[in-house]
């Protein structure tokens, strides 16, 4: 049974992430890369389809103690995590460091106190736990090797196999380090380098330190803040500039129910927005490459723009169901790939510009095809702005007019006509300016209720959305107008949940699954974050304070966040780390921040 999803701990490389439990188990992790097959599958399934747990010795029939304590070396991926046993303490330092060759995760444990009986219990599944490698010694390494993979164990510690599992059985004293690695290479390849643990820790503690240093956010939340963008950091993949929405698959919207999605992709609206969060605490090299990212991605087609493409820029995402993975605590059924990649989703082209947009504005050095991209995404919006679309949440039921795609159609127009005016760009001005104007007054006068004053999900619908609190934020209306201040207490009336955080929109409405999909699922952290926003710029600022520090309080130990939170469980729910979640953290922390708005 894997471990609750806030008892995990994140580490990586920024090309690839695994998970580690409380207990030491490390229940997920893809190589070489975030969207490969999974070599620990256990998080979705059972140790059968792979795990790898380092820690205190115990008896066979009870479950493995959790650590007393766990932290993240000061500003760094480098995990630390303590037991106090009866026979002393000992302590284990997670890490994989930055890539240069072969990827690996690193283990040394470390004697505290006294004399610890350990144990390393190895148990690799290639295929996402479909597939046992075949496993033997190539001159004093351990090597295990299925198709195209193969993943090499080292350690000075005495290894033996048993039950398809590779044990360690030894005992640690005080000051005593003893480190375990695995790495992997293509199995065609000779053997990868014999890795210099120590040596490799002290660089992965300097990358952090050094990457740290850059940011500019110096205020009272900084300690959130740090975090949240060292996670948004550990989720670009390295090579390219993508950026993950999360590193894992099919962690459940609501436990033991299908709302179970691969997040292991980059979505254009999840990337903008983590770019502008990085442009905004001053680290324009992963603006810069992210740029670079989007035009070899979208190359010369922006008319068939999608909504996500692979870490690389792979446009094919196709959606499979892994039938033999029971599922996180049974929620069924497991998916990689994903068919949203299909989907229309008119936001994205406001995101994607308004990211741009920003880029330009912070003094990012200008690159010409970024310009004729916004150009081009402009004039494909001009022709269709106006259709039906999928819309911000993907829903899987029929094409609606959402308000969210109409009013971020707006900002794609509202961002290039300023582009265009400060003349970084030429453009039918005038043509585009009634474009905007249309989009602008079609929004108002369909997507508004006037008898309950405020905007709805869709033209002609009664139901709320989340995505409607954008609308201050992007400019389309000013803080102040009634309609926004109607728009926001009606959410926080029709869409809170008993503690105060908010869903998407109502999943349900009556017999109706409104968004084409059985169940329900939790409180939406993204939304609840742009909520705080929200009510700071209506000038209740004290209430946004309060409740963004309550959002803080969900954070699990080590400051990370799933996408949602379950009122009912009182849990994270949704794929971990969430992009998502961080971001609006780290937005929300900046506009408290230079409104005063902060306790202490």
């Amino acid at each position: 049974m894997a471990g609750r999803i806030e008892d995990y701990a994140l580490i990586g490389d920024m090309q690839t992430a695994a998970l580690i439990n409380r207990d030491g188990s490390a229940d997920w992790l893809c190589l070489p890369r975030f969207d490969s097959h999974a070599i620990f599958a256990g998080l979705l399934g059972t140790e059968e389809h792979g795990f790898w747990r380092l820690g205190p010795a115990h008896p066979a029939d009870t479950a493995a103690p959790h650590a007393d304590r766990r932290r993240y070396r000061g500003d760094s991926l480098v995990l630390e995590s303590e037991w106090d046993t009866p026979r002393g303490t000992v302590r284990i330092i997670d890490f994989m460091p930055p890539r240069d060759g072969a990827p690996q995760l690193i283990r040394i444990v470390e004697g505290v106190s006294g004399r610890v009986p350990m144990r390393s219990e190895l148990r690799m599944r290639f295929s996402y736990g479909r597939v046992v490698p075949w496993v033997h010694k190539v001159e004093g390494r351990t090597v295990a090797v299925a198709g195209p993979d193969s993943v090499w164990h080292d350690t000075s510690a005495e290894t033996y196999g048993k039950n398809l599992t590779t044990y360690s059985d030894f005992t640690v004293s005080p000051g005593e380090r003893i480190a375990f690695t695995i790495s992997w290479e293509p199995s065609h390849k000779g053997q990868p380098a014999l890795p210099e643990p120590e040596a490799s820790l002290e660089a992965t503690e300097d990358f952090w330190r050094d990457w740290v240093e850059h940011c500019t956010y110096h205020g009272p939340y900084r300690d959130a803040v740090v975090r949240s963008l060292i996670t948004l950091k550990a989720l670009t993949y390295a090579p390219t500039g993508g950026i993950v929405a999360a590193p894992t698959t099919s962690l459940p919207e609501e436990v033991g129910g299908v709302r179970n999605w691969d997040y292991r992709f980059t979505w254009l609206r999840d990337a903008a927005i983590t770019l502008s969060s990085l442009l905004r605490t001053g680290y324009r090299d992963e603006a810069r490459a992210w740029r670079e990212w989007l035009l070899r991605a979208v190359a010369g087609d922006p008319e068939n723009l999608q909504i996500m493409y692979g870490i690389a820029g792979e446009r094919e995402l196709g959606e499979t169901e892994l039938g033999w993975l029971p599922g996180y605590e049974g929620s069924q059924p497991v998916r990689v790939g994903n068919g949203a990649a299909g989907q229309l989703q008119l936001d994205v082209y406001g995101e994607v510009t308004e990211a741009l947009h920003l880029a330009h504005m912070t003094g990012l050095a200008r690159n010409d095809y970024a310009s004729v991209l916004q150009l081009k995404l402009i004039s494909y919006l001009e022709k269709h702005w106006y259709e039906p679309d999928e819309g911000i949440w993907e829903v899987r039921g029929p094409r609606r007019h959402f308000v969210h795609s109409k009013v971020m159609a707006w900002v794609a127009v509202d961002r290039t006509i300023k582009l265009i005016e400060a003349g970084d760009a030429d453009g039918p001005l005038e043509r585009w300016r009634e474009m905007r104007d249309a989009i602008h007054r079609d929004v108002c006068e369909k997507g508004y209720d006037k008898e309950r004053n405020t905007f709805t999900q869709s033209y002609g619908s009664q139901e709320l959305d989340a995505s409607l609190l954008l609308i201050p934020q992007m400019g389309f209306l000013p803080p102040d107008d009634k309609r926004v201040i109607g728009t926001i207490e009606a959410i926080q009336r029709e869409l809170s949940t008993p503690d105060g955080f908010i869903m998407r929109y109502p999943t349900s409405s009556g017999d109706e699954n409104l968004d084409g999909l059985p169940g329900d699922e939790g409180a939406f952290l993204a939304c609840s974050f742009w909520m705080a926003d929200d009510l700071a710029m209506i000038g209740r600022v004290d209430e946004a304070r309060r409740l963004f520090e309550r959002l803080l309080a969900l954070r699990n130990d080590l400051g990370l966040l799933a996408e949602e939170w379950d009122p009912r469980l009182q849990r994270q729910v949704g794929n971990f780390p969430q992009a998502f979640s961080h971001v609006p953290l780290i937005d929300t922390a900046l506009r408290l921040t230079a409104s005063g708005a902060y306790g202490g």
